[in-house]
């Protein structure tokens, strides 16, 4: 809050600018109800200059304040209200399960994006488990019911801490104080320690908490408890274990509802269970963690798409090079990606004749580790991006104004140091291809060169069916350090990506923080088509690296230029956007995308000799076709095939045969599309594969 104003108004100013003015202090609630009842009605909490705070915090100063309704002005839902719910709904799931395990002792309970966890000591003779679910629940059910008001009380750090010994929880103690710690004071003395009782204090549920929370336990609409895990205190596994109980909650049961619905789904087209199922990729432990094989099936996948993109690249003039997955650690130096990156870095790897005199010398770990960092010895760096190598490309050679832009491409391999717990298939891995392109142009260019990046992203979304995606404009964060250059060329960096922004004809959000150490940045961030969001593409523009790498060409003044830098993938990598993919079509690719496009299944042996030939003229056209001559019935065949999730089985009968027809079925034994003659049915499948249709369409004539 600001200095308090020398009289005793104290003025509020709201989110569209208007300013209301109080005698004295006042609550969030109060300067709710002093906009509108109906306002008053809906507010679960608030934003006191930024932070968020019951309805009942006091106000003694001039502020700002936002009221936090559970809906935003465009009817979606309030991440801050969903906060505020969800800290709200741990304490009442807390408070069910001591009703069911009276000694169970609690640790710490946070809300998180999808919902709540509380870690819970409990009894070595009585754990809890997934059959206590319905239990807990209904005694949740009853706490909402009665609408017990959330109610906020504190007391001085030492009588605090004489209540918390007493009542005999290390835990709750040690939170307190971590809590004195983080305050900076000088010992206990003027910090205060919050608790809310859900009720009055002293006669209802209470935990030691900072808060805020709902109004009342009524606003909770829609819970569940969802699942165990094991956890440590503070993390250490040598410490007490507990456990972590987590749930969810949402302001109506419809929307409970249909969340569980979406995790059901994403359940469904989890990309390592499809992957697996249609034997698209492998990961190894003996390989490594993190490290993708490509099994046919998924090279036949990730070949399509490249020679999708190529295509495109192609078309906008790019040149396609080729540079080593290792290079000079003063490389990386030069670029600021050693340090600026290291946390995310495979560690450098030194030359023999280097690292045998090092040894000899005695040399630590940690001195080789300062000279490093120091620059006093060289090494080698597996690659954490391609830029630098594209820049020694587009640098070998001098540039006059009129060979501008060069646009540079690569499908580049990259690695990247990911925490174990933070892998996930192939969407967080350590080794991964990017479509990567960097761009060299003119300042005047750079506006249009933006445009064609963006284009080449709207290009394969649309052609992937990719309809809903919004856009994010990275910006630097004016108080953070990790930002090199000009600020003159942020600038100009920045207002590039925004008007590139404003020609796309969808909303974009701008968001300090989120740009390259190099510069801004504009990222696609794709829904599919059960409502999750996965950052894709991204267009970033850099005014630093050429500047850092000396970077020049010359200019219709016979004097050398500095260029500007357009970095852009528009898949991210190749691995990440196929997990992707997997996910949004459930693993039934269209049939461009498909590793087996059609499968040959005869009715029975008499027709397996036309079933040959039928296949023979698939795989003359192209199409990636199999033949099923097994034993099995035909629906048996049908239904594997449709496990697999094929586009389009061609059945084969004995009329078929005197025909010279298929019986076409797609994606599964419920669409059968009839016969039609193999010649229609081979033309309409090509046509269907060169302009990459996104649905099925091969019809009867």
């Amino acid at each position: 809050m600001s200095p308090a104003a020398a009289s005793s108004t104290i003025r509020v100013t709201l989110p569209d600018g208007s300013v209301k003015e109080f005698d004295g202090p006042v609550t969030a609630y109060q300067v709710a109800e002093s906009i509108g009842s109906r306002l008053a009605k809906a507010a679960v909490g608030a934003k006191i200059d930024g932070e968020l705070a019951d309805l009942q915090a006091p106000i003694t100063q001039d502020c700002k304040l936002a009221i936090v309704t559970e809906k935003t002005r465009e009817g979606n839902a309030d991440p801050d209200a969903l906060y505020l719910l969800r800290h709200s709904t741990a304490h009442v799931m807390a408070e069910a399960i001591q009703r069911i395990v009276p000694g169970a002792q609690l640790v710490y309970g946070p809300p998180l994006d999808t919902g709540f966890y509380y870690d819970i000591r409990f009894p070595d003779d009585r754990p809890l488990k997934e059959g206590d679910f319905e239990a807990i629940e209904a005694e949740m059910a009853k706490i909402v019911k009665e609408d017990r008001r959330f109610t906020r009380y504190e007391l001085d750090a030492p009588k605090g801490l004489e209540k918390l010994k007493g009542e005999g929880s290390k835990y709750k103690v040690d939170n307190a104080e971590r809590a004195i710690a983080a305050s900076g004071a000088n010992g206990a003395e003027g910090v205060m320690l919050s608790w809310y009782a859900t009720g009055e204090p002293g006669k209802n549920w209470e935990d030691l908490c900072r808060g805020p929370h709902v109004p009342s336990t009524g606003r909770i609409g829609g819970f569940k408890v969802m699942s165990l895990a094991s956890s440590y205190w503070h993390g250490d596994e040598t410490s007490d274990r507990l456990t972590r109980v987590y749930g969810t909650a949402f302001f109506s049961k419809k929307d409970l509802d249909e969340y569980l619905d979406r995790l059901e789904q994403a359940k469904a087209r989890d990309h390592r269970v499809i992957g697996k199922q249609l034997r698209l990729f492998h990961i190894d432990e003996t390989v490594g963690q993190g490290l993708i094989l490509w099994t046919p099936n998924g090279a036949v996948v990730r070949k399509e798409l490249q020679r999708f993109i190529s295509e495109e690249l192609n078309k906008q003039g790019y040149l396609e090079v080729f540079t080593p997955n290792i290079g000079r650690l003063e490389l990386f130096r030069t670029s600021g990606h050693f340090p600026y990156y290291a946390d995310s870095q495979y560690p450098p790897v030194i030359e023999r004749e280097s690292l045998a005199a090092l040894a000899a010398e005695g040399c630590s770990c940690a001195q080789l580790s300062n000279k490093l960092s120091a620059g006093d010895i060289d090494g080698y760096l597996l690659k954490p991006m391609n830029c630098p190598f594209h820049i020694k490309i587009f640098d070998s050679a001098p540039h006059s104004y009129r060979d501008m832009p060069v646009r540079l491409a690569e499908f580049g391999t990259v690695y990247r140091w990911e925490q174990s717990g933070e892998l996930n298939g192939m969407t967080r891995v350590r080794g991964f291809t990017q479509d990567d392109a960097h761009l060299f142009c003119t300042p005047e260019q750079v506006q249009a060169e933006l445009l064609g990046c963006l284009s080449l992203v709207k290009i394969i979304f649309g052609t992937l069916g990719m309809k809903d995606y919004r856009v994010r404009v990275g910006l630097r964060d004016p108080d953070s350090s990790k930002y090199v250059g000009n600020p003159e060329n942020w600038d100009k960096a920045e207002a590039a990506c925004r008007e590139a922004a404003k020609t796309l004809g969808v909303a974009f959000s701008e968001e300090p923080g989120e740009a390259a150490f190099y510069g801004p940045k504009i990222d696609f961030v794709v829904k599919d088509v059960i409502g999750r969001e996965w950052q894709l593409g991204t267009v970033q523009v850099d005014y630093n690296l050429p500047e850092r790498f000396d970077l020049s060409y010359i200019g219709p003044d016979n004097k050398p230029h500095r260029p500007v830098m357009i970095h852009r993938a528009p898949f991210g990598s190749m691995e990440r956007f196929c997990g992707v993919l997997i996910e949004h079509f459930a693993g039934a690719f269209p049939s461009w995308l498909s590793p087996e496009q059609v499968r040959v299944l005869p009715i029975s042996e008499k027709t397996n000799d036309y079933a040959e030939r039928v296949l023979a003229q698939l795989k003359a056209a192209g199409i990636r076709a199999t033949i099923d001559t097994g034993n099995d019935r035909v629906q048996a065949k049908i239904k594997h095939a449709a496990e697999m999730k094929i586009p389009y089985m061609a059945v084969v009968g004995p009329r078929d045969a005197e025909e010279g027809k298929v019986s076409v079925r797609a994606r599964g034994v419920q669409h059968d599309l009839g016969a039609m003659p193999l010649a229609d049915f081979v033309d309409g499948l090509k046509a269907e594969i060169a302009e990459r249709r996104a649905e099925l369409g091969v019809k009867p004539a």
